[in-house]
Formats: structure tokens, C-alpha cells, sequence
């Protein structure tokens, strides 16, 4: 007798499958995987029981490489020498450098391993010859999906992979690049803070708004979030994608040099007082003095390291993190009163120093409850679980935002913003636009990212180009420009005119990213600069505004000059050279004042263009033809 299969509407056949889909926690100092398996989200382990994997890739002869403890391994200091005798080719920290050009990495000499300059992103120096960031990346996902399959025995089906908050479009295209290059298919990018707030709103059913302190060993966020019913709206986000336990590290290694006297000139010296620095960090948590014996790779001495001499040196940039704090609750228009919860994300977060701050500042203790180091990693999971069609009836939805704001220039080099920054994504927003010129078949469009009213003080995106535009009169043709960011914080745009149907499109991907100074000044900047960007936006207009009038006028007059006494005519070429000379004050009202005479001395001419026009129409036409 044969049996048949019932399964509920809309359910899978088979009740029992499913599909392996993982999160990825992709770190700068250390990276982690996570799965929801038995319905609950957990970081999957190596063969030793290890869930973290630290983010180092080490190359060796014979096209060999080594990758996470093996590439280096702080048990013992055996291990920390022989990493650093062979720290030209260890490749730490490569998050920093994702979606970068050279000029845009500070400190790029302090680094063990040397980079090189090339066209768009960078690349390092190894045995193996360049190898740009996202190839290194790639290595350390592909040992994460390793170990995922290793586990489920299984093909994975997709991957969720968090990146900071403040990484743009360049950083995030990378990010997706190295996925791929690394065999995972890429469900989605999700923000770091929005991963910790799924694992904290789902696992403890929170609701209200909270505040993600993200202290990792790279990059710092903080994002405000409000969590209603499933559902994760963020109100705003900032941070440093340059700031993070490294830095404590690199300070705390330059006092020690300091005070011992001594330099690390060579990689193998940086190597080796780095990670004694980071070890001395990590023991400062827990006890109040540590003394140090630097005796390998030519660092020689003694010295005993207080707790307070450690949060004194560092305490600038602790104090960072609370700026961009301040930062992220005036974008959310909410005060620290209004928080309800502060969640802490990223080993660097276990400082006593970051958690007394924190909480003086909040007033409230910190929510510890989850592991910092694993909380991204099982949010991502989460996602993803739910991303697969695992849990058909789950109702998380996440609302992520895009940092800086995009739009295209105008004539005058002016901006103008078609998303504001912290929309919520994915989005689609559009604007019509009109070409300048009579005749005009072509329109150039060149995508910005940024907050300033001038182009030139935001940053280049993309340039691309609508051809085919039907010849109209100038401000005749209508041109809709889209802008769309999908759910991984990626922008499209396209171009269409409206009435001949000519259309064109481009996926925007910048050669690098930005670098940490242009990201403090582009959000700094918009409210320092305030003023002057008004002053400087009124005047472009302005000047834009004299020169469409002074070419609406000439072209007036060669169509229809006959209309104008040889009186009229001069009086009108005065106030055209009055217009044109206006444009050398720099004043945005004295070109407003000429403009204005301008339109005001020709309002005459016009009204008998317009009269002379309906003449001609209506020339040679009888009554009754024109009612038929």
C-alpha cells in the first residue's frame, strides 16, 4: 500500500528540510559564524572548541598560507616572536583597508607589511605577490564556510555577513566581492549595530529605544534604534571606521617604547611590541598592574604598567566614542534621557574604562547579558535563518539606514540631495530634472555622496551620461533620475526622459572608499559650515540665475529684435552688461539686484513677443476655422 506525504498549504514537503544558511561576524581583529540550529542561534566552533577565529592570514614559501591561530597564535610567546620574525607577510587588520585607496589610510607606515599604491584600492606586498584586501578577506570567509560545511555536513545555502555602519558603498562593494570570491552566496549585507540589536530584541523580547555601542578592534558605531514587535527601525547612526581597540593598542605600545627608551624600527619589532601591548590590555581589565619583560627582537627592558596610566593615555579616545554618541542622538532628535538601553558589541567593550563611561553617561548600567564578541555573529544568523525561508513565520524586519546622503550635481556646482542621509533602506527616491541649453541632446550626470551644498566639498561617486534627449527648447525635456539602495546599502541610478522614453543606468561602484577624515568632515562639516554653505549656495544660484537670464534675452532679441526701437535696444544691452559685471562682486544680492533689473527692463519686450507670437499663430485664420 503506498503512503502518501500531507503537508499543511505553503509548507515544504518535507517538514524536516532545510536550508543551512549562516551568519558572519567579519571582524578586524577576529571574525565568527554562527547558524540558528534546534531554533536556537549559535557561533560554530574549529576542532578545538574555538568560535573565534582571529582575522589573520599568513603567507608562506612555497604558496602555502596559514590562517587565523595558526597564522597567529598568542598562547605563548614563542608563538608571538615567530609571528613577528615573519610579520611582513601577516597580514592583520586587512578590514581597515577594504574599499581604500593609499591616501586614505592613516598610518599606512606604521603597518608590519608593506602596501602598494594602486589605481582604486590598495594592495599588499607578500610572498605570493599583491594581494589586494579583498582577496585576504576572502581567505578568512572561506575558512568560516569551511568550518560551517564542516559542521553541517552540508552545502551552505546563503550567508549574511554584517560590516560596520559607517562603511559606504565602496567599503560594503568589497565586502560582497571578498563573499563571493570565497564561494558564499550573499543573502545580504546588514549593519553591525542592527545584527546586535536582533540578538538582543529577539533573545531577551526588548522593546523601546536602544542605543548599540559597537567598540570593536577596527571600527567603532553607534546607531539608535527603536525596537517594536519584531521590528528594528533605526533613527540614526555614526561612529569611526578608523577607531577601535587597535588604536588603544598602538597608544599603549608608543608609551611603552616611550618609557623603556627604546623604537621598533623593524616589522618584526612593531609586530612584537604591538601584541605585548594588546596582552597588557587585555590582563589591565582585570588587574590593576602588569609588569612587562620586553627581551626579544631587539626590545630590551622592564617595566610596570598601571591600570590608571593606561585609561589616562587612552582617554582621548574614549572620549571619541561619546562625541559620536552626542552625534547620533542629536540625528535621532532624541536626548541620552530618552534611552532606554544601551547594548554593548565588540571585545573592546569589556575595558572597565569604556563601560564606567558608558555608563556615566547613559546614567544606566550597560546590557551585558550576550557575549560582545559573539552578539553580531548571532544576529547575523538570525537574519539569515529567516533570509532562507527557514522561519516562514517570523515577523523580524529590518530597517537599516544609509550614513551619507547621495544626489547628483546641478549647473553651478551645486548638490542637490535626492536621499537624505539616515534613510531607511532599502529605498527608492527620484527628482525631475531639465536640460539648460536650446538643442540640448545629451545630459551628464555626476553622483555625489555627501552633505555639503557644493560639489566640490562632497565626495565622487559616479559620472555617466543620458544621450539621445530629442532637441527642445531649454527647460522643455523632462528627465526623472531614480535613485535605488537595496537592502545591502548599494545605490543604482537611473535616467529617464519622460517624453521620448530615452533611458540609461549605472551601478554605482567607486574604485575606494572614503577615507576617516573625509567621513568626520562630512558630517562635521554640514552644521560647522552651515552658514557658509548657505552664503556659498545662494550665490551659485544666483550666478546661475544671471547667466540663464543674460542667454534668454540675447536669444530673445536675435529672434525678435525688430520688435525692439534702437532706444529699447540699447537700454536692454546695458542692463545685460550690468547683469554680466554683477558676476565679479561675489555678492549673491547685488546678482540678484542686476538679474532682477534685467527681467524687470525687459518685461515689455516680452509681453510683445508674446503678442506678436499669437499674431503670427492666428495670421490668414477665420473665425469659424479656429471655433471648428
Amino acid at each position: 500500500m503506498a503512503l502518501l506525504q500531507i503537508s499543511e498549504p505553503g509548507a515544504s514537503p518535507d517538514p524536516h528540510s532545510r536550508r543551512i544558511a549562516i551568519g558572519i561576524d567579519l571582524g578586524t581583529t577576529h571574525s565568527l559564524v554562527a547558524s540558528v540550529r534546534n531554533g536556537v542561534a549559535e557561533c560554530l566552533p574549529d576542532d578545538e572548541g574555538r568560535a573565534i577565529l582571529p582575522s589573520v592570514v599568513r603567507y608562506l614559501p612555497e604558496n602555502k598560507r596559514q590562517i587565523g591561530y595558526p597564522a597567529l597564535d598568542q598562547k605563548t610567546n614563542v608563538a608571538i616572536a615567530e609571528a613577528a620574525q615573519s610579520a611582513m607577510n601577516t597580514i592583520a587588520s586587512v578590514k581597515r583597508l577594504m574599499g581604500r585607496g593609499l591616501n586614505d589610510i592613516v598610518g599606512a607606515d606604521k603597518l608590519p607589511y608593506k602596501l602598494i599604491a594602486e589605481p582604486g584600492m590598495v594592495k599588499i606586498e607578500t610572498l605570493h605577490g599583491p594581494k589586494s584586501p579583498v582577496e585576504v578577506s576572502a581567505e578568512i570567509l572561506a575558512t568560516l564556510r569551511f568550518r560551517a560545511e564542516d559542521t553541517f555536513d552540508e552545502d551552505i545555502y546563503g550567508a549574511v555577513i554584517t560590516v560596520p555602519a559607517y562603511f559606504d558603498d565602496a567599503q560594503r562593494q568589497a565586502t560582497k566581492d571578498a563573499a563571493e570570491l570565497a564561494g558564499l552566496n550573499v543573502l545580504r549585507l546588514i549593519n553591525e549595530p542592527t545584527a546586535a540589536a536582533v540578538a538582543y530584541g529577539l533573545d531577551t523580547g526588548a522593546e523601546g529605544v536602544y542605543a548599540v555601542y559597537d567598540l570593536g578592534g577596527g571600527t567603532f558605531d553607534i546607531s539608535i534604534l527603536r525596537l517594536s514587535q519584531g521590528v528594528f527601525e533605526v533613527l540614526s547612526t555614526g561612529g569611526d571606521s578608523a577607531l577601535g581597540g587597535d588604536d588603544y593598542d598602538a597608544v599603549l605600545a608608543e608609551f611603552i617604547l616611550a618609557h623603556l627608551g627604546k623604537t621598533a624600527d623593524t616589522p618584526a619589532e612593531k609586530a612584537q611590541i604591538k601584541a605585548q601591548a594588546r596582552h597588557i590590555k587585555e590582563q589591565l581589565s582585570t588587574i590593576d598592574l602588569v609588569a612587562l619583560h620586553a627581551d626579544s627582537t631587539g626590545i630590551q627592558g622592564q617595566l610596570s604598567v598601571k591600570k590608571s596610566d593606561f585609561e589616562q593615555i587612552t582617554g582621548h579616545l574614549t572620549a571619541k566614542t561619546l562625541q559620536a554618541v552626542r552625534k547620533a542622538l542629536r540625528d535621532a532628535k532624541l536626548t541620552k534621557d530618552d534611552i532606554q538601553g544601551v547594548v554593548m558589541v565588540g571585545g573592546s567593550t569589556r575595558m572597565p574604562q569604556v563601560q564606567r563611561a558608558v555608563e556615566e553617561f547613559f546614567g544606566k548600567p550597560p546590557l551585558n547579558n550576550l557575549n560582545p564578541d559573539e552578539v553580531v555573529a548571532l544576529g547575523a544568523a538570525i537574519s539569515a535563518n529567516q533570509l532562507a525561508g527557514n522561519n516562514p513565520k517570523g515577523d523580524l524586519l529590518l530597517l537599516d539606514v544609509i550614513p551619507l546622503s547621495l544626489g547628483i550635481e546641478t549647473m553651478g556646482g551645486l548638490s542637490e540631495r535626492i536621499i537624505p542621509r539616515n534613510t531607511t533602506i532599502p529605498t527608492a527616491m527620484a527628482q525631475d530634472f531639465t536640460t539648460y541649453q536650446d538643442g540640448q541632446t545629451a545630459l551628464s550626470l555626476h553622483v555625489i555622496q555627501g552633505e555639503r551644498d557644493l560639489v566640490k566639498d562632497c565626495r565622487s561617486l559616479a559620472r555617466f551620461t543620458l544621450r539621445g534627449i530629442p532637441p527642445m527648447v531649454a527647460g522643455a525635456a523632462r528627465i526623472r533620475v531614480t535613485f535605488t539602495v537595496d537592502a545591502d546599502g548599494l545605490l543604482k541610478v537611473d535616467a529617464k526622459e519622460q517624453i521620448s522614453g530615452v533611458e540609461t543606468s549605472i551601478d554605482v561602484k567607486p574604485s575606494y572608499g572614503l577615507s576617516d577624515d573625509e567621513i568626520a568632515r562630512m558630517l562635521q562639516d554640514s552644521f560647522g559650515t552651515a552658514a557658509e554653505d548657505m552664503a556659498a549656495r545662494a550665490l551659485a544660484e544666483a550666478l546661475l540665475e544671471a547667466d540663464r537670464m543674460v542667454l534668454a534675452t540675447r536669444s530673445a532679441i536675435a529672434a525678435d529684435g525688430e520688435l525692439l526701437s534702437s532706444e529699447e535696444r540699447t537700454k536692454i544691452s546695458v542692463l545685460i552688461e550690468a547683469a554680466i559685471a554683477s558676476k565679479s562682486y561675489e555678492d549673491a544680492a547685488k546678482v540678484e539686484a542686476a538679474t532682477k533689473a534685467l527681467a524687470d527692463g525687459t518685461e515689455t519686450f516680452a509681453a510683445e513677443r508674446m503678442n506678436a507670437g499669437i499674431a503670427r499663430a492666428l495670421s490668414g485664420k477665420t473665425i469659424e476655422a479656429l471655433s471648428s
